[in-house]
């Protein structure tokens, strides 16, 4: 007995049983895949696409009010648009990877459509027929350059679609959940992930912008374009590195066979005993992670109670669920008011790359006689605040609440969320008062200095390295196992429709306060009163951070059955309680 069970240690060290396959279709060998060396050809092409994405997006209200002649307030809606199309389209190819394509193939395909977008905004600053205009100040940008340009972004936020949610999913799935030390690595993925993405947008809104301002979008634009066709050859030569999952159909069956199993047995008892409720057995199990039964949502346990008719068990998928199935349903349900209370984020990070931009843009740029920063620089102390946080949480926050509150993670996913949605509070708090106190300087033709917004930049920076990081986690590990590209969609969208809330506030406040005579958002910046928009936007991040607290309390995180090898000691999300 003895001997079988060093035996399966040893298979268990030699190869990885996660249902992952390697390039050939094999039970992957863990010494030479996944982990590290697969995942950073994976954070190589995300740090190319997130520095194409961030240098056009850090800058796109100054072209769109520059070159475009849009007012601030078409601009900001216009932008709000395209970023909020960017983060909702990874529904679409999140659910198309995880049911039928597979994460590496739609990485493949989303980033040759990704790279036609940068192509073609690339030529649409070079040929001459399709330019804004031929002189160097733009009177009125040719129709052609318009169509063509906005066709450009869409076609990148196309990309975006099958690219963000499935890459990231990818470079997790390296990970052995099931092996004690690649699970630890997989909490750091999330954590260096990050910092990679804002070491990106630390160089799109220096460099990049910089080029943009001084030089010209095109050189910009075909440097981006470039990079991101090499680091694509890049991660098409690591394929023999890497894990791959399989996909396993339409995620969204099992979750409506287990409503219909239940409400047709709506009128049977749940057994006291959870044993006595449908489950596969793991030797028999194919695909996927067996899951522990909970007592919440009680009714959805129907649809696993096993019923006998004439001897025969009844095993319909729509009369009869596995408890697995009908765990993976609740953890669905219960993404739902996660979701909802978390889209304030969303709001709260594009204001970074509209109204925070063109604040930036009336101040004193000139950091000495001979140097002006570009207005869309200051996100780089945004990335700057998160590239220090980042390391000092990973390295040593988490060690030591590690020992202190006996959690992997240091403290739970949903805690450290909420660490971040207070620093949101406090961001829109902050940047009110600087507001206020900028309007009052510009009254008295007094011109701010730009460093008064590094407060609220590195607030917002910190801010995300616990919010976005907490959110990417929390949709990649809470959601079933056969939906971690859609997981992945779900945070993005909670940035995607905060944009769109954000347009949406614009336009409210707008009609609102303009019947009076004096709108908060004015044609410029200056005629504006963005410190009362700011003011609001604090009450109601501070309402729904609340409201987040109160979902929480209840919240049970997913149980996994883990297998013999895992012999770790400490607490992990899945068995606590937040609150």
């Amino acid at each position: 007995m003895e001997q079988e069970m060093e035996k399966g240690k040893e298979s268990e060290e030699k190869w990885v049983h996660d249902t992952s396959v390697d390039y050939k279709g094999r039970v992957p060998l863990r010494a030479s895949t996944g982990v590290w060396k697969a995942s950073l050809f994976v954070l190589a092409i995300e740090f190319s696409e997130r520095l194409s994405y961030f240098g056009i997006a850090n800058n796109l209200i100054s072209y769109l009010t520059k070159v475009m002649h849009e007012d601030l307030k078409t601009a900001a809606k216009n932008v709000n648009y395209w970023s909020g199309t960017t983060t909702l389209m990874p529904l679409v190819g999140g659910f198309i990877a995880d049911a039928y394509t597979g994460r590496f193939y739609m990485v493949l395909f989303s980033a040759f459509v990704y790279l036609m977008g940068l192509s073609l905004l690339t030529m649409s600053q070079f040929i001459p027929s399709i330019k804004a205009c031929n002189t160097s100040i733009c009177q009125q940008p040719r129709k052609v350059h318009e169509v063509i340009f906005y066709l450009s972004l869409y076609c990148i936020a196309l990309g975006t679609g099958g690219y963000k949610p499935c890459l990231e999913s990818f470079g997790a799935d390296q990970f052995d959940d099931d092996h004690l030390e690649e699970r630890k690595q997989k909490m750091s993925f999330f954590n260096w992930w990050f910092f990679g993405l804002c070491f990106a947008l630390l160089l799109g809104a220096t460099v990049i912008v910089y080029v943009q301002d001084f030089v010209s979008w095109g050189v910009a634009c075909l440097a981006i374009a470039i990079i991101m066709a090499i680091t694509i050859i890049a991660f098409c030569m690591g394929k023999s590195f890497y894990r791959y999952r399989r996909p396993e159909g339409n995620p969204l069956t099992p979750i409506l066979q287990v409503l219909v199993a239940s409400v047709r047995k709506r009128n049977l008892s749940c057994p006291s005993n959870p044993a006595l409720l449908y489950e596969v057995p793991e030797s028999e199990r194919s695909q996927g992670r067996l899951l522990k039964h909970t007592s919440r949502l009680r009714f959805l346990d129907k649809a696993a109670i096993i019923e006998e008719k004439n001897g025969e068990r009844k095993e319909s998928p729509w009369r009869l669920a596995t408890v697995t199935k009908v765990e993976e349903t609740k953890l669905v349900l219960n993404l739902v008011p996660i979701w909802l209370t978390s889209l304030t984020v969303g709001v709260c990070v594009a204001q970074g790359t509209t109204l925070f931009v063109k604040q930036a843009a009336v101040t004193n740029l000139k950091i000495s006689k001979n140097f002006k920063i570009p207005a869309a620089s200051m996100a780089s102390v945004s990335a700057a605040g998160t590239i220090i946080a980042v390391p000092i949480y990973d390295r040593i926050i988490v060690p030591i609440l590690r020992k202190v509150t006996g959690n992997e993670r240091g403290i739970s996913i949903l805690k450290r969320i909420s660490i971040g949605m207070t620093l949101s509070v406090m961001l829109m708090v902050v940047a009110a008062l600087v507001e206020a106190k900028r309007l009052r300087m510009y009254t008295n033709h007094h011109t701010m200095s730009v460093f008064w917004l590094i407060p609220q930049y590195l607030i917002l920076g910190v801010g995300d390295s616990f919010c976005l990081v907490g959110l990417q986690e929390y949709f990649y590990d809470e959601v079933p196992d056969s939906m971690r590209s859609l997981g992945m969609a779900l945070y993005l969208s909670v940035l995607g429709v905060g944009f769109f809330l954000s347009s949406f506030l614009i336009i409210m406040v707008d009609h609102l306060t303009g019947k009076n005579g004096k709108s908060w958002i004015g044609k410029d910046i200056n005629s504006s009163r963005l410190d009362r928009f700011y003011w609001m936007l604090a009450i109601i991040n501070a309402f729904v951070l609340c409201l987040f607290i109160l979902v929480t309390k209840r919240y049970t995180y997913k149980a996994v059955q883990r297998r013999g090898m895992d012999t770790d000691c400490h607490k992990i999300d899945e068995v606590e309680m937040v609150g």
